[in-house]
């Protein structure tokens, strides 16, 4: 007996599993989200550096074809089983949102890789969810009409014409018949079962990845939500893999430290400039990364700060450890390894785990002030300077701004810091000479590097980004000198301490990535660091250099012996620039959760991704640039070196978040 013929003996007539009206909403929603999935997943094939041919791009494409089928099977097994009343509504209702929901973190995922290169997490996403306004500047600043339309125009299409071609298709065909009794009922079930067990088997299809065949990360390979999740459970694998005794760490934080005189304490005065997104090796004294003209020689980038470090003490080897800014000045600032997540970061506004250099020299008699360009809305910057230990605060929103431009989607150039500098110095001097500390932090280096028009600008690049950039740095030359010139007019040069040093580096593609948050590469840690001391005969004349490693750790214990003092209560990491430890190790963290991590040793620097990439050894002696990776084809015993440098990775970084409960 035929099925037509059974179906008709029981009442029934054979009617497709799917009815017209879920078929509209699910072609109709599905056809275009996947069709627009796979065109940004193009544009991203597209826009990688290697060549790519079609073989590579399939291969590329295979997660994302099996997510979007997987998808799709999914619903269809949904709508398979929810045939009418609330049951419909309730899945027409969830799907359509879930569709809307992946659209949306698919564009995010796209503009974040094509602003830098790298994955977007869901630690990430939930983070800036938790803080809205830490992002909306940032969006704002990188929408233009193009890509607002491209935002826009699926997002209006997913919401209002999948809903509208279904009212017309209810309005001409009239309301839907009643069921279809206990046979169709189990073929839907049945259905349902097929379909979860088909999606199951695309989703799981669509997980693997062969970085080291394909030359691309894993994060890259996999579809956007397919590589959130999947780098989520991944993750949670090292939660429980490394133990460190808690309260030991925080035990040994310095956070009960006073200074105390000895005979040769001389109250000095001190000034930090951090240098915002300043690489090493975008500073003239380092290495200018520059175009020769005909003479052969190219256009200094920071003609200032090369003539100042031959009247300085340089550090050849500086290095922030995690590139970030609240947790650069937070290592500047307070001497300890700073957090290395958003919300460690975020935890600052709360509490530093160390007393740091204001507070202590504010129990000394000095005044102290913090001076930035930015708005003092960023990551809470007032309430952690005033952690830190700051009696004064002068942000952006202090500041007169008329005639000085923009540079990004926070600050604005810096010289808009020297008016108010100079005010806060007569007023402290004014009834007498009193020592102080002041800290400039610049902005006009960030990104979207806007280069202010006061001083013009110079070709170092023939890369548009980079050349702006390169500017940006530039117009921070200017800016020291015209501080350091404004310190010499009133005359309290020579009886002042300059320390300067970058926040972090910053990356334009190098290593695929941009920007700096997840680059342990040399072009995101590496920075110019360096003390000028007028009182100094040996480092005013000709200056000297220290070879050795150093990080920004070891500012507060140089500052503190420069000054005379001796640190009681406590211990802090760091060693004066001038003697640092010829045997050292240093660590480095991305900010993030779980992104990257990198260490140094004896030249040798080893990178870590969590598995999304292959581990990288590279030797800075004579590989710079790290474009050789020396765990290409290594040996057992070099990879049982690698793993022991990846526990101890690994350690150091849980220990990091043991100190901030993160």
């Amino acid at each position: 007996m035929s099925r037509g013929r059974f179906l008709q003996r029981l009442g029934r007539d054979p009617a497709p599993l799917l009815d017209v009206r879920a078929r509209v909403y699910l072609l109709t929603l599905l056809g275009p989200l996947f069709v627009y999935n796979i065109s940004l997943k193009l544009a991203r094939i597209g826009a990688r550096p290697e060549e790519t041919g079609a073989y590579e791009a399939l291969q590329f494409l295979r997660s994302d074809i099996l997510f979007d089928l997987g998808y799709a099977t999914l619903w269809a097994g949904l709508f398979i089983v929810a045939k009418s009343g609330l049951p419909r509504r309730a899945a027409t209702v969830t799907f359509h949102a879930a569709t809307i929901l992946v659209a949306v973190l698919t564009t995010a995922t796209h503009f974040y890789y094509v602003d830098t290169g790298s994955a977007l997490s869901l630690h990430l996403i939930s983070y800036y969810l938790s803080a809205p306004g830490e992002i909306q500047s940032v969006v704002a600043s990188r929408i233009s009409p193009g890509v607002a339309a491209l935002a826009i125009v699926p997002l209006l299409y997913a919401v209002f014409v999948p809903w509208l071609l279904a009212r017309a298709l209810d309005r001409r065909s009239g309301p839907p018949g009643p069921g279809r009794g206990t046979v169709r009922q189990r073929g839907s079930l049945l259905g349902l079962l097929g379909a979860g067990l088909a999606a199951a088997g695309l989703f799981l299809f669509s997980l693997p990845a062969n970085p080291e065949a394909t030359g691309a990360s894993e994060s890259f390979i996999r579809a956007p939500l397919v590589n959130m999740v999947s780098a989520e459970i991944e993750e949670s694998a090292y939660e429980d893999r490394i133990e460190v005794n808690e309260e030991k760490i925080r035990k040994s934080l310095p956070q009960d430290t006073s200074l105390a005189k000895t005979p040769r304490t001389n109250k000095r005065n001190v000034v930090l400039i951090q240098l915002e997104s300043t690489r090493a090796r975008s500073v003239t004294p380092y290495e200018s990364v520059t175009p020769s003209d005909e003479d052969g020689e190219g256009p200094e980038i920071t003609p200032f700060l090369d003539r100042l470090a031959q009247q300085s003490l340089v550090a050849e080897n500086a290095y922030t450890t995690v590139p970030h800014t609240s947790n650069s000045i937070t290592a500047i600032n307070c001497g300890i390894t700073p957090p290395t997540t958003p919300r460690g970061t975020d935890g600052l506004a709360e509490d530093v785990p160390a007393r740091c250099l204001p507070g202590l020299l504010g129990e000394q008699g000095y005044n102290t002030a913090f001076f930035q360009s930015a708005t003092e809305n960023f990551e809470s910057r007032r309430q952690v300077v005033e952690n830190f230990g700051y009696e004064d605060f002068f942000p952006l929103e202090s500041m007169d701004r008329e005639g000085f431009e923009r540079a990004n989607y926070f600050s604005y150039e810096d010289d808009i810091m020297l008016q108010p500098s100079r005010k806060w110095l007569s007023k402290i001097t004014e009834n007498g000479q009193q020592p102080f500390l002041a800290t400039y932090l610049t902005g006009t280096a960030h990104d979207d590097y806007g280069v202010p028009s006061r001083y013009g600008t110079k070709e170092f690049s023939e890369d548009p980004l980079l050349n702006r950039y390169q500017n940006t740095v530039r117009y921070q030359d200017f800016f020291v000198r015209n501080l350091i010139q404004q310190y010499k007019d009133m005359g309290l040069y020579e009886d002042t301490v300059f320390v300067i040093t970058g926040d972090h580096g910053e990356a334009f593609g190098e290593h695929g990535r941009f920007q700096h948050d997840k680059v342990p590469y040399e072009e995101g840690v590496k920075i110019p660091m360096m003390i000028h001391d007028p009182q100094r005969p040996g480092w005013t004349s000709g200056g000297a250099r220290v070879e050795e490693l150093a990080n920004q750790l070891d500012l507060l214990p140089s500052i503190t012996r420069l000054l005379g003092y001796r640190v009681e209560g406590g211990e802090y990491p760091g060693e004066p620039l001038w003697n640092p430890p010829e045997d050292r190790t240093l660590n480095f963290s991305c900010w993030g959760s779980r992104e990257c991590l990198a260490s140094l040793e004896d030249g040798m620097k080893y990178v870590y991704n969590y598995g999304d990439t292959p581990d990288e050894l590279y030797d800075l002696s004579r590989d710079p640039m790290e474009e050789n990776n020396l765990l290409s084809g290594a040996s057992d015993s070099e990879r049982r070196e690698a793993d022991e440098r990846r526990t101890q990775l690994l350690t150091w970084k849980a220990r990091v978040e043991a100190i901030y409960g993160d």
